[in-house]
């Protein structure tokens, strides 16, 4: 029928004016038969009339009518639906379906392909005639035809359009995966029935890798460099990298690297030993779906002529296609049974390196139904490697400071702790990640007195560690002054403080200038004879005493300031009593919450530990601890309480005369003949006692008493009511006294004055003259 024919024209009151030769052989009637009828008898006729005399009209013919202006009356014309389709729109279909880079795909309602375009690259001729009538998702070899069969058909059902989405291909005749953005639209008839779809789709294969790439890429920077520890760094990358990128990936790293030292320049030597420190495999036919055939933490030897030694000889990454038959891998047998049994077929070998310096190198596999890998993933495993040599790197500096931070601490704590008579120790220590500055000591005091001290330093490192060691040494100093706890912590606080001042004097570009000082002490000192324990703390939490008949209570000590902190604030101090057989528990701040404080999960443990052996009550409280989610360092300090026999002290209450070293003397020459001391040790601690005694009724102020101690060390003590201090006097020839306190500083190992509440206390050590099987038997009857 020729373009642009008018069937027929219709008035206004729905008369046929006009009736063409087109609507003759169309529709049967003569134009004598249909002028002058209504249009709608006519149609209803066609429609309804079995004896024949219409042509195509009953086979389902479309026509189109449009409004016309003619004079000043308005005609309807009646075209067929096939004078629509210009010339124009004909060359714009033909041009789609040939040229355009989108595919067009027409499929009938039972989602068969009737036509498709053949655009560049696209199927030919001969390939549209295979396809041609064939189910779409057979047609297109789709990954998933199930699936996309249902979106299709949803759409055909629906007719809500699906856009852009993303539908994969597995290409022959070598399978590879190609994405493409599919679009499905339903196609309807002029009554809205389905009767297909046309399904457009664009390659979008490389802009999906780029975007992935990229993704993956943000992911290893998100995933990566978390913790300090070479071997976890290395755990954490191919934990990214599998199987994002790759199906298996193997990391070995060079030796000195994962002990914290510094890496070699490449060429890397042939003898260096590298260990594995990560690998990581997915295979979908392995048990649980996964491939480990290689043990993480062993040596590993580097064959030469692999892509491997050459990757450390010049540290560029190789893109290498496994061939069966390739010659390195008969010089790497261990290497190849790894890519036999994962039936790999494409490796990409990477060197982890940082400005010349070679860390390790990194093995990237993929496997079985995996496309191999392109230039663009060499690329990608580059950027890979540079960003985890930066982490490894890292680790291995935190690694190295770490291991020196540990070495001074352990080298500046007491090892192991020094024996005491009167006191059992045991102590707990679970040192951070990081390290840390925490310490502990038990120093004898004379008159077989005990200083239990715990310390904690805040930080980490290095420097914490050495700040550690400085306050240690300081409280060891302090101790010889024989001060009571609470003027030792003033006068270690003094001592950080002035730590403090010299760290602001450092330049601004060193570390620990920014570094600041913030450290707590707790110090207790433990009488035998009086059976009383004195307590200050700074910054640490209660201690907590645990009493032979198995129940506990928190020592009330007032708590002080953290060391170091300005103002003129005082350390309190505490005197408790604690029978023999208690057991004193002191920590650091990171045990208050779950041990010290009376509502603690684990404070049952000390509860009922009354006359349990210390080494097991740590053992079950490191066990306990071993799952929580500790901040700081963990140390913890037991010492259960002794005694000192009564037989091996002699208190006298002296007089305020002369006559009172005479007795003091006697008192202490019987007393030394019961602990069998040797004559010259007898002979020296009389004249001490007499200078002593001598000069409290010289100088101070009644009550007087004598004290005579024999425990590791033979100590002599005199106590008087006066606050004076005494000093050591060079007298002259000609004096005749004042040679008192010069004489036993000549005599004795050491010598003091303590001061109490009411009155101080002056003291003199020697050794005891008594073999360790005599010390046994002194005081027994003779």
């Amino acid at each position: 029928m020729p373009s642009g024919d008018v069937l027929a024209l219709v008035d206004e009151s729905g008369r046929v004016v006009e009736w063409g030769r087109s609507a003759e052989e169309l529709f049967g009637w003569s134009a004598e038969e249909a002028v002058g009828q209504p249009v709608s008898t006519l149609m209803r006729e066609a429609a309804t009339d079995g004896e024949g005399r219409r042509g195509k009209f009953t086979d389902a013919a479309a026509v189109l009518v449009k409004p016309v202006l003619r004079g000043t009356s308005v005609v309807w014309q009646v075209l067929s639906a096939g004078d629509t389709m210009s010339g124009q729109d004909v060359a714009i279909l033909k041009a789609v379906f040939t040229h355009s880079p989108v595919g067009l795909h027409v499929l009938d309602d039972q989602l068969r392909v009737v036509r498709m375009s053949t655009t560049t690259g696209g199927p030919r001729d001969a390939e549209v005639e295979r396809l041609v009538g064939k189910q779409f998702t057979e047609a297109y070899e789709l990954a998933n035809p199930e699936e996309e069969s249902a979106v299709a058909q949803r759409v055909l059902d629906s007719g809500v359009p699906v856009v852009n989405r993303l539908v994969r291909r597995i290409t022959s005749p070598r399978p590879a995966r190609r994405i493409h953005s599919v679009s499905y639209f339903r196609l309807e008839d002029p009554n809205g029935d389905a009767v297909g779809l046309v399904a457009s789709a664009v390659d979008v294969t490389e802009r999906e890798k780029a975007q992935n790439r990229l993704a993956f890429l943000d992911t290893v920077r998100a995933r990566v460099g978390h913790r300090l520890n070479v071997m976890d760094v290395c755990r954490e990358l191919v934990e990214a990298v599998v199987p994002a990128f790759a199906g298996i990936a193997d990391i070995e790293v060079i030796e000195d690297v994962v002990g914290g030292e510094d890496p070699p320049l490449v060429p890397v030597p042939r003898d260096i030993p590298l260990r594995r420190a990560a690998f990581e495999g997915r295979i979908a036919d392995h048990p649980d779906g996964v491939f480990r055939p290689l043990p993480v933490g062993v040596f590993t030897p580097l064959p030469v002529g692999t892509p491997f030694s050459d990757v450390l000889s010049d540290l560029r990454p190789r893109l290498v296609s496994i061939e069966e038959h390739s010659s390195w891998l008969a010089a790497d047998p261990a290497r190849a049974e790894v890519i036999r049994k994962s039936g790999s077929h494409s490796l990409i070998v990477a060197p982890l390196a940082l400005r010349g310096h070679a860390l390790g190198v990194i093995s990237f596999y993929r496997h079985q139904q995996e496309d191999p890998f392109e230039e663009g993933d060499v690329a990608v495993a580059t950027a890979v490697c540079a960003h985890a040599a930066l982490c490894i790197d890292n680790a291995r500096q935190f690694m190295r400071e770490w291991i020196i931070a540990r070495t001074v601490q352990r080298r500046l704590l007491p090892q192991p702790p020094a024996a005491h008579a009167t006191v059992e120790i045991s102590q707990l220590h679970l040192p951070a990640p990081e390290g840390g500055g925490a310490w502990y000591d038990a120093i004898a005091l004379p008159g077989a007195r005990t200083a239990l001290i715990v310390g904690d330093v805040a930080g980490q490192g290095i420097a914490a560690a050495i700040t550690m060691g400085l306050l240690r040494t300081a409280v060891h100093t302090l101790a010889a002054l024989d001060l009571q706890p609470d003027e030792l912590l003033a006068r270690l606080s003094d001592t950080a403080a002035s730590l403090v001042s010299a760290r602001a004097t450092l330049p601004l570009m060193d570390p620990l200038s920014r570094e600041p000082l913030t450290a707590g002490c707790a110090i207790a000192i433990y009488d035998p004879v009086e059976l009383t324990c004195t307590i200050a703390r700074a910054g640490l939490p209660e201690p907590v005493a645990v009493f032979p008949d198995d129940s506990s209570a928190d020592l009330r000590v007032p708590p002080g300031p953290p060391l170091a902190e300005t103002g003129n604030t005082p350390f309190p101090s505490t005197t408790v009593d604690l029978c023999e057989g208690s057991t004193l528990v002191m920590g650091t701040a990171a045990l208050a919450d779950e041990v010290l404080a009376p509502s603690a999960p684990l404070r049952p443990l000390l509860d009922g530990a009354g006359a349990a052996p210390l080494q097991n009550l740590c053992d079950d409280i490191a066990h306990a601890l071993a799952d929580s989610h500790r901040t700081g360092e963990t140390l913890m300090v037991l010492a259960r309480t002794k005694a000192l026999p009564q037989d091996r002290v002699l208190t006298l209450s002296l007089p305020e005369g002369p006559e009172a070293a005479p007795i003091a003397r006697a008192a202490a020459r019987h007393q030394l003949e019961v602990w069998r001391v040797d004559e010259e040790t007898a002979f020296t601690t009389e004249l001490i006692v007499s200078e002593l005694v001598g000069n409290a009724v010289r100088y101070g102020a009644p009550p007087l008493q004598l004290r005579l101690i024999f425990e590791r060390m033979l100590t002599c003590e005199v106590s008087d009511a006066a606050t004076s201090a005494p000093q050591v006097k060079h007298a002259r020839t000609i004096d005749e006294t004042g040679r008192g306190l010069f004489i036993i500083a000549s005599l004795a190992d050491q010598w003091g004055t303590r001061y109490q509440a009411h009155g101080k206390t002056v003291w003199a050590e020697q050794p005891t003259g008594v073999s360790t099987e005599r010390q046994i038997d002194a005081g027994r009857p003779t």
